[in-house]
C-alpha cells in the first residue's frame, strides 16, 4: 500500500534508491453509491451504474493545454501516455480505468499532467462512493503502489480534478488536488484543471 495523501499534499516520484520513477500508472476507481430508495414493494432498488471517465490533460509551463488523453483519444501526441480504455459502470474491484505514463517520453513542452474524472452521463458525485486515484510504479518489479488519494467529497458536482504530476528539477512530483468541477468530458475540464495548476 502506498502513501495515503490528503488534499494538497505532494510527493516526489523517486524510488527507494533515490532514482526517479520513469513509468507510472494512474489508476482511478469508484463504486455506485449504496441503494437507498425503496421499491414499490419495500425492497431496496439496485444502485444505478455510474459511467465516470478518467482523463489526462497536458499543460505547458505557461498553463496552456497542449494535449489530452481520454476515451476518444487513447494516446498522447508524444506517445508517452496511453489510456487503457473506457469502463462504463465502475463494476469490479480495484482500478476501473488506468492511464499509463512513460515520464521519460513526455514532451519537454509539457510541464504538468492533470488527471481528472468526469461523469459522461451527468450523474453527480452524490451517486458515487469509494472514489480514489492511485499512482503505481510500473518501472519496478511487482508494480508497487506509490501513493493513493481517497476521495470522500460527495456532492452535486459531476467532475473532479483529482491529481497531477509536474516536473520537479530533473524528475517529477505527484500532488493530490481533489477540487470539485462540472463537465462531461476532458474538454469541459481544461479550464478547471488549469485553475488547479
Amino acid at each position: 500500500m502506498g502513501l495515503s495523501l490528503q488534499k494538497g499534499q505532494a510527493l516526489s516520484l523517486k524510488k527507494n534508491d533515490g532514482a526517479a520513477l520513469t513509468r507510472v500508472r494512474m489508476g482511478l476507481g469508484w463504486d455506485s453509491a449504496a441503494p437507498v430508495k425503496r421499491g414499490l414493494f419495500g425492497g431496496l432498488k439496485k444502485a444505478a451504474d455510474v459511467d465516470l471517465d478518467a482523463s489526462a490533460i497536458f499543460f505547458d509551463a505557461s498553463g496552456k493545454a497542449v494535449d489530452t488523453v481520454f476515451f476518444n483519444q487513447l494516446q498522447s501526441k508524444d506517445g508517452s501516455t496511453q489510456h487503457t480504455g473506457d469502463n462504463l459502470t465502475g463494476e469490479g474491484e480495484g482500478d476501473d480505468e488506468t492511464i499509463l505514463v512513460d515520464l521519460a517520453k513526455v514532451s519537454p513542452a509539457v510541464a504538468q499532467i492533470v488527471f481528472v474524472i468526469s461523469s459522461y452521463s451527468r450523474q453527480s458525485f452524490d451517486t458515487i462512493e469509494n472514489a480514489f486515484c492511485r499512482l503505481i510504479d510500473d518501472s519496478t518489479a511487482g508494480s508497487p503502489e506509490v501513493a493513493r488519494f481517497q476521495l470522500t467529497d460527495a456532492g452535486t458536482h459531476t467532475a473532479m480534478i483529482m491529481s497531477k504530476v509536474s516536473r520537479e528539477g530533473t524528475g517529477w512530483k505527484f500532488t493530490a488536488i481533489g477540487d470539485r468541477a462540472n463537465g462531461r468530458t476532458a474538454m469541459d475540464l481544461i479550464q478547471p484543471a488549469a485553475n488547479a495548476l
